[in-house]
């Protein structure tokens, strides 16, 4: 599902006007990754968080010319679903 098909399914639901859905979205995930950027996380009662994980430094591999590089430890954006959103997840949702 796409943005713009997120924001057009809350305009059919809601009655509000597309543009003005928009920019809500826009400025919702704005505030997130502001948030992440500043080095707080964001917690969203029964749907998850979004929160910063620090992956560990370690070796890899360019294997278009065969050397070992290190990898420096970073921080990424993660997602952490709520256990109930979870839990409809699994029951609702077949495996593939």
């Amino acid at each position: 599902m796409t943005k713009a098909e997120v924001v057009t399914q809350i305009a059919d639901k809601t009655g509000i006007e597309k543009t003005t859905v928009l920019a809500t979205v826009e400025a919702f995930m704005n505030t997130i990754k502001t948030s992440l950027e500043n080095d707080k996380n964001v917690y969203l009662r029964g749907f998850g968080s979004f929160i910063i994980k620090t992956r560990a430094a370690k070796t890899g591999r360019n294997i278009s010319k065969n050397k070992s590089i290190q990898i420096p430890a970073h921080n990424i954006p993660a997602f952490k679903p709520a256990k109930t959103f979870s839990d409809k997840i699994k029951k609702k949702v077949k495996v593939k």
